[in-house]
């Protein structure tokens, strides 16, 4: 009798890539939460890895993707949370999964997730109208300086508010913050004229850029972009100077995309979705997307996850009580 060798199979050994071995296999459905709603970035995120899965066979068990976003993404951490112990429950989220219950009033803690990895940072980028004479943020921060200046941005209290008011105190400007439901409403009302700036992921900008309805001024980022594709003419997203460089004194400001478990799950389970998201993040398909998504690769599982987690919520937590928004 022939063997027979899936087309995955081979991409896989021509890749390098190859199912992790570990005490722990998924032995039913595997449930992926996104913490957003469908079309979404998150909802890309989760789906791009269950393809990649299913592509290499890097799990037995099939996955099933579901949508539970509201409440800002508490909804699906929250149902997670639900499953303590359960291997097969695995929330998608950002950096909302353990900054949700510190500015807002959820029923989960952060200690009711356990943190399996995260697989590629959000990058953030100070965008004004494409007719706005800035040439660079020092002059959009003197100007802000005078007050009157209106940022939109994704919600309140939420990653983009947080990086207004870092962007005020670090440079003693007066801008105002206006939240609408979601950055792509943003990038509506700047390619508008109705507000003067955003500070959208690359991505939600990158259309508008495209036609020349809004301009980027600099990345929230220690170094430049390194994508080299063109958006508009010889202009692309390397071009982009950091805003450090630019004026803006901030080193490095970013979303990471995440993934976790319930809590109360054992470690070789932990182990076993960490591995199968790093052989995710090997594949030239992982590549693809954060190409596609102008996001950069930040793999981080164990202690360097648990080590990022803990510094990124200090210093959210420092803005959060600053502005009178911790949650009671």
């Amino acid at each position: 009798m022939k063997k027979s060798v899936s087309i995955a199979c081979i991409m896989a050994a021509a890749f390098g890539i190859a199912a992790p071995a570990s005490a722990f296999e998924p032995n039913r459905p595997v449930e992926f939460v996104v913490t957003a709603g469908p079309g979404g970035g998150t909802d890309i995120f989760a789906r791009t890895i269950q393809a990649i899965i299913a592509e290499y066979e890097l799990m037995k068990a099939p996955v099933v993707v579901t949508n539970k976003g509201s409440a800002g993404g508490a909804e699906g951490f929250v149902y997670t949370a639900g499953y303590k112990g359960d291997a097969h429950k695995l929330a998608f989220g950002t950096n909302n999964a353990y900054l949700l219950p510190v500015r807002a009033k959820v029923p989960y803690k952060a200690e009711d997730l356990t943190p399996i990895a995260a697989l590629a940072s959000d990058e953030f980028v100070l965008w004004v109208n494409g007719k706005a004479d800035y040439a660079t943020a020092a002059d959009f921060v003197a100007k802000a300086k005078e007050g009157g200046l209106k940022i939109g941005g994704s919600q309140s209290k939420d990653v983009d508010q947080i990086l207004t008011s870092m962007i005020n105190d670090a440079t003693g400007a007066k801008i105002n913050y206006i939240p609408f439901k979601s950055g792509g409403e943003a990038a509506v009302q700047l390619a508008g004229e109705h507000i003067d700036a955003n500070v959208n992921n690359p991505s939600e900008n990158a259309g508008q850029w495209q036609a020349g309805m809004v301009k980027p001024l600099c990345v929230f980022k220690s170094v430049k972009l390194t994508s080299e594709a063109k958006v508009v003419g010889d202009k692309g997203w390397s071009d982009i100077p950091t805003c450090k460089e630019a004026g803006i004194p901030i080193d490095n400001y970013s979303m990471p995309r995440t993934v976790w478990l319930p809590a109360g799950v054992e470690p070789d389970v932990v182990q076993f979705y960490a591995d199968v998201l790093r052989k995710v993040s090997e594949t030239p398909e992982w590549a693809k997307y954060l190409a596609d998504t102008s996001q950069s690769p930040a793999y981080l599982s164990g202690d360097d996850f648990k080590a990022a987690i803990e510094m990124d919520g200090a210093a959210v937590s420092e803005v959060l009580k600053r502005e009178g928004w911790l949650a009671n």
